[in-house]
């Protein structure tokens, strides 16, 4: 189960999001097609993690008598407050195939323990 205390504290502006928890991280996945990575600004501050985009797209048309410029502008801004089990220092990102991947680690205690057998003398 996702941490109620991540997933439940977020502003809504920009793409649909997936956060999945596992027993060792926090992972977040952007639907974010048509961006490069280099589009893309991820920052923590006060254990808050900022995802920001902006991107400006052209657009000509010659099909008339007169030239058209458009300027369209794709942006949006997604913030989050990590958990106190989320380990800010380690934080990994990735850009592949319209997805932003983020990769939150858990703090060592935080993380699931093997169980193991107890022997009652």
């Amino acid at each position: 189960a996702v941490d109620s205390s991540f997933s439940n504290r977020f502003k809504t502006n920009g793409p649909a999001v997936n956060i999945a928890e596992t027993d060792n991280s926090f992972e977040l996945s952007f639907a974010a097609p048509g961006l490069q990575k280099s589009d893309f600004l991820i920052n923590l501050e006060n254990e808050v993690l900022t995802v920001k985009s902006e991107k400006e797209t052209n657009q000509n048309d010659s099909d008339t008598n007169y030239p058209r410029k458009e300027f369209n502008f794709s942006s949006f801004q997604r913030s989050f407050t990590l958990p106190e089990t989320a380990d800010g220092e380690n934080i990994k990102a990735e850009y592949l195939n319209g997805i932003l991947n983020i990769e939150i680690p858990k703090k060592e205690i935080a993380k699931a323990k093997p169980a193991r057998e107890i022997v009652v003398a």
